[in-house]
C-alpha cells in the first residue's frame, strides 16, 4: 500500500475529503518522526511500536572501488509489531494454508 492509497482509504473510512484525509495521514507521520527524532518511543496498542536503535560505526568497503571506508555510527528506525498484529497475520496465513489442502 502506498501513501496515496492510505490517504484514499482514510478518506473513504471517515467520509472526509481527500485533502482532509491527507492532512490526517501527514500529521500522524510527522508526529511519529518528531517523537523518534527526540529519542522517544511511539507505541500504538494492538499495532506495534516504533523506536530508534543505535548502530555502531564500522569499517566498510566502497562496492565500486573496493576502497575501505569508515561508516559513522548512526541511529536507525526500528518497528516491533505487537503480539495482536502477529496473531492476526498468522491467523490469515493459517487459514490460507488449511484451505490449500
Amino acid at each position: 500500500m502506498t501513501k496515496a492509497e492510505l490517504v484514499e482509504e482514510v478518506s473513504r473510512a471517515v467520509t472526509a475529503t481527500r485533502k482532509d484525509a491527507e492532512t490526517v495521514v501527514e500529521t500522524i507521520f510527522d508526529c511519529i518522526v518528531k517523537a523518534l527524532q527526540g529519542d522517544d518511543k511511539v507505541e500504538i496498542r494492538g499495532f506495534g511500536s516504533f523506536r530508534t536503535r543505535k548502530r555502531r560505526g564500522r569499517l566498510g568497503r566502497n562496492p565500486k572501488t573496493g576502497a575501505k571506508v569508515q561508516v559513522p555510527p548512526k541511529r536507525i528506525p526500528f518497528f516491533k509489531p505487537s503480539k495482536e498484529l502477529k496473531e492476526l497475520l498468522n491467523a490469515g496465513s493459517a487459514a490460507k494454508a488449511s484451505g490449500a489442502d
